[in-house]
């Protein structure tokens, strides 16, 4: 996870000369691979470098480590880096100079994954460092989500980051909050929650957090019908896949992290330990309870291989798997920051050229 995170770190020139952003893909021998699934995408992206920005920060918060704070301002400075004038992100750089990709699929500016997690990311770097540059992003960015339509696993960050604003004063969000969480309620097939109108067949679990989301929009709303459509989905659809250890064709760390998130949040959202205990199943799965009964996570490379495809573990380990895995895992998260020294002294400018 930060081992692996800090060797897939590297710098961006074109983004300030403190700013970092992260490798997409590596393969076994650690080597950066780029990204191809969408046709030519990039070496690195603003979806990831903004999810391990607000990694590194809940990091900082608790260990006030200085090179935990220091990756963090130089990841901020990459998401700043990508946003443009209109407030929305690019995602993708096409090298490690920092070249931004303006036309691939996976990086055009709209109401996308990478927008929200970008506003995620410069919020938790606001709500850290005081940091106003984050601020004055945040607001430009959020005219976009509080006035276009997302589908519902967008949707379902943006929820969760109104609920972090309006916990820290931004009163302004509550409202908004509870539009979305009512749009995300009513999004479903049955009882399950889907991904979007349009997903026909039971929903991925890849970025599927709308359970957990709903269930701590309840808790800030007051409102226990939001918490029972979130209690009612994950019986129908997380608990039964968390049972079967996760045995499904392929998995990849953030299906099973999305089920941990929404189990840590309804616990906490109802009180009640059998949700805990279920989250406590599904981490299992990083350490070999899964299909191909091996481990996930290499606690001596400190990485999480990109998943299991059938009964085989990737060997690749990339930035997305290890991210959502700290998440997931925050306890060794914490005990990795506390054991490394300082694994960004000399971070290189580029990496070599990419597959």
């Amino acid at each position: 996870m930060l081992p692996q995170l800090a060797r897939l770190t590297r710098r961006v020139p074109a983004g300030g000369s403190d700013a970092l952003a992260v490798a997409v893909y590596a393969d076994a021998t650690g080597r950066s691979r780029v990204a191809r699934e969408s046709g030519f995408e990039g070496v690195a992206c603003v979806d990831d470098a903004a999810r391990l920005l607000d990694v590194v920060c809940d990091v900082w918060t608790v260990t006030r480590i200085e090179w935990v704070e220091r990756w963090a301002r130089g990841l901020l400075s990459f998401v700043l880096s990508m946003q443009e004038s209109d407030g929305r992100w690019l995602n993708f750089i096409t090298n490690w100079e920092g070249d931004r990709n303006r036309k691939g699929i996976t990086s055009e500016t709209g109401e996308n994954f990478w927008h929200a997690r970008a506003l995620a990311g410069v919020a938790s770097a606001w709500i850290t460092f005081g940091d106003e540059r984050a601020r004055d992003a945040l607001w430009l960015g959020l005219d976009h989500a509080l006035t276009k339509p997302a589908p519902a696993d967008v949707r379902a960050i943006h929820l969760e980051l109104a609920g972090r604003l309006v916990a820290a004063g931004t009163t302004e969000l509550r409202e908004p909050a509870r539009r979305w969480a009512e749009e995300l309620a009513a999004c479903r097939s049955g009882d399950v929650l889907k991904n979007s109108d349009e997903e026909v067949g039971s929903p991925h679990l890849w970025a599927h957090i709308q359970e957990g989301a709903l269930a701590a929009a309840a808790s800030l709303l007051e409102d226990p019908v939001l918490l029972d459509v979130a209690v009612r989905s994950a019986e129908a659809l997380v608990i039964p896949v968390v049972n079967g250890g996760f045995a499904m064709p392929a998995v990849t760390p953030y299906d099973v992290a999305s089920c941990v998130w929404s189990l840590d949040r309804l616990q906490t959202a109802t009180g009640d330990e059998r949700w805990g205990a279920i989250a406590t199943q599904a981490r299992a799965w990083f350490d070999g309870r899964n299909p191909a009964r091996s481990p996930v996570f290499d606690p001596r490379r400190g990485s999480v291989a990109d998943g299991i495809d059938g009964m085989r573990v990737s060997g690749n380990s990339g930035a997305e798997a290890n991210i959502v895995a700290a998440i997931a895992l925050f306890p060794r998260t914490l005990e990795q920051a506390r054991a490394l020294a300082d694994p960004l002294e000399s971070p290189p400018t580029d990496p070599g050229p990419p597959d």
